[in-house]
């Protein structure tokens, strides 16, 4: 305060006096950290030895003797690396497991004595990743780990253990460190104390499902129906909502059954999917014309329409489809009261890649409906009519002669005779024909078929009395690739049914249910005879005995026989097996 006393006590500057450190060195190396530390707990002899070391430190040239010098265990930490080690501040030591570092490692030296060091690539860890270490130095779940390559800092087993502050991090003496004040002059290695423990740190979890690939993810949400992933998997979270939403997804939508589908929701998916291939709407009852014409005008690419029981469309659903839809290959519209022939006329005319098409109890339709598809239609492979009285042997004869790739034919109880279906021996794919209840039906109709179409695999001719013994002998002769017969309801009797596994050598389903001629002898002599047969059916055939069948499948095995008693046997099965227990408590 002699200054203010002074009479030019206004001229005096206060004089800053500058303390010069005696350290040659201006970068950010280990001993500036040392050296400089504001730790409280230092004395003079301890800051003279961090000098000296720092002056020997300044006097080196090469990086090589630079890393000799601050890594040697042998001659950087004797008697003074202890006290250097106890003079740092605990934030400045890291919890790496400390390990005897050899020469090896000459490029890590001070960047600012040393031009040369070598740049390590950072090693990404998830945020995640460090954990709340406790006071021992062991994390507190050891079941998740994994070890991340550190850099070795020198540590001094004298040292009590001290916590990190804000990382997450710290460093572990062990159980058998020991304090300063034992004044014990053993010298301090680089190696770690024989009790120190590995240090380690949380890995992420690897059963979160999110870590998987967003193809993996996208399979499995692809075994998900639409109100799964809908109504469950896309409220999980904003990544699962947002793969519940991929493309993939909404090209085959499948709506059938849902009664709280209407036309705002088919406009919704048509505006924000305008990539939709197949749609089913089976059974909605709420989606009118409008709507289905608002799908169609968004999506020209639609391949598939299936509206089965869909009462309320009319033939305006399938006229938008038509003209929107030029690529359209399968149309599936059974029980539609109000379709026409407009319908069909229109398809025919637009739509030439139609392969599979369905129009079964459409009552209206007819065979000028039917005509004009066949001939503009010629890539068709599908078609089933049922219960269509108003189609004919004309119709089947158009199928026939404009269509050559059909491989499925179905006309069960339409207006269809033998003058029809003998046209049929032209298509030469023909592997299925359902000929089911066909009013007028000969035997020598269905030889002819048979015998032309060599690649005929299932033939269905159920509910048709006409059919005998003859037919079916000749069909087992002459089916070379046949491995489907239904006869439910024929006039057969035992002999078919020996003539079957004594001729045929693919067959393997026989259904001979309702025949009221089939005894014990001919359910014996077919599974005796025939190694191809898997299925026998025998339901409602009342001379045959339940004790003869019991007796058949304890001796054939590999073939399964069906009558009311062994169906039954078989639903309780599978009921026990998906953990159905019965209820043995009687009423009160």
């Amino acid at each position: 305060m002699g200054h203010l006393l002074s009479k030019n006590g206004k001229r005096v500057k206060k004089r800053k006096r500058k303390l010069r450190r005696n350290c040659f060195l201006h970068g950010p190396c280990m001993l500036c950290f040392i050296v400089h530390s504001n730790a409280n707990n230092r004395d003079e002899n301890q800051l003279e030895s961090a000098s000296k070391l720092a002056e020997r430190y300044a006097t080196l040239s090469t990086p090589e003797d630079c890393a000799k010098f601050l890594l040697s265990p042998k001659e950087l930490w004797e008697e003074q690396g202890k006290c250097l080690l106890s003079s740092v501040p605990a934030k400045f030591i890291g919890p790496q497991l400390f390990r005897t570092v050899s020469t090896e490692y000459f490029e890590m030296v001070c960047k600012r004595k040393c031009g040369g060091l070598q740049k390590c690539a950072p090693c990404k860890q998830p945020r995640c990743t460090f954990q709340e270490v406790t006071e021992n130095g062991v994390v507190s779940d050891p079941a998740a780990q994994c070890h991340i390559h550190l850099c070795s800092l020198p540590s001094s087993s004298s040292s009590s253990s001290t916590e990190c502050s804000g990382v997450g991090l710290q460093v572990d003496l062990g159980e058998g460190s020991t304090t300063t004040n034992q004044g014990s002059s053993e010298s301090s290695e680089l190696a770690p104390h024989k009790n120190l423990q590995e240090f380690k740190v949380f890995e992420t979890d690897v059963s979160n499902v999110n870590l998987l690939p967003s193809s993996i993810l996208l399979k499995i949400f692809a075994h998900l129906s639409v109100k799964e992933r809908c109504l469950s998997a896309s409220l999980v979270c904003k990544y699962w909502c947002d793969l519940c939403l991929d493309f993939q997804f909404w090209k085959q939508i499948d709506l059938s059954g849902r009664q709280q589908v209407t036309d705002d929701l088919l406009v919704k998916i048509a505006a924000r999917r305008q990539n939709v291939t197949e749609i089913n709407i089976s059974d909605c009852r709420n989606v009118s014309d409008d709507g289905v014409r608002s799908l169609a005008s968004q999506c020209p690419g639609l391949l598939k329409y299936t509206a089965y029981r869909c009462k309320q469309l009319s033939d305006l659903s399938l006229l938008v489809i038509s003209t929107h839809c030029p690529l359209l290959q399968k149309v599936h519209v059974g029980n539609q009261d109000k379709l026409t022939d407009e319908a069909l006329k229109q398809l025919g005319e637009h739509c030439s890649e139609l392969k599979d098409v369905h129009f079964g109890q459409c009552y209206k339709i007819t065979d000028e409906g039917m005509v004009v598809l066949a001939k503009g239609c010629p890539k068709l492979q599908r078609i089933y009519m049922q219960e269509n009285k108003l189609v004919t042997d004309k119709s089947v004869k158009a199928f026939a002669e404009h269509c050559p790739e059909l491989q499925f034919v179905g006309f069960m109880g339409c207006s269809v005779t033998s003058q029809g279906v003998i046209h049929l021996t032209k298509l030469k794919n023909l592997s299925s024909l359902d000929l089911r209840h066909i009013s007028e039906l000969n035997n020598e109709t269905v030889m002819e078929v048979v015998r032309k179409c060599r690649n005929l695999s299932s033939l269905n001719l159920c509910l048709n009395w006409s059919i005998n013994d003859r037919c079916v002998e000749f069909i087992a002769k002459e089916g070379q690739s046949l491995k489907e017969l239904y006869l439910v309801s024929c006039k057969i009797t035992d002999y078919a049914l020996i003539a079957i596994g004594q001729y045929s050598t693919t067959i393997e389903t026989v259904d001979a249910g309702w025949c009221k001629e089939i005894t014990d002898q001919g359910a014996t002599q077919i599974a005796q005879s025939s190694k191809s047969l898997r299925y026998l059916g025998l339901m409602r055939c009342d001379k045959v005995n339940e004790e003869t069948v019991e007796q058949l499948v304890q001796q054939y095995q590999h073939i399964t026989f069906s009558t009311v008693m062994q169906d039954c046997k078989r639903t309780l099965e599978r009921a026990y097996q998906m953990g159905w227990i019965p209820n043995t408590s009687t009423a009160s």
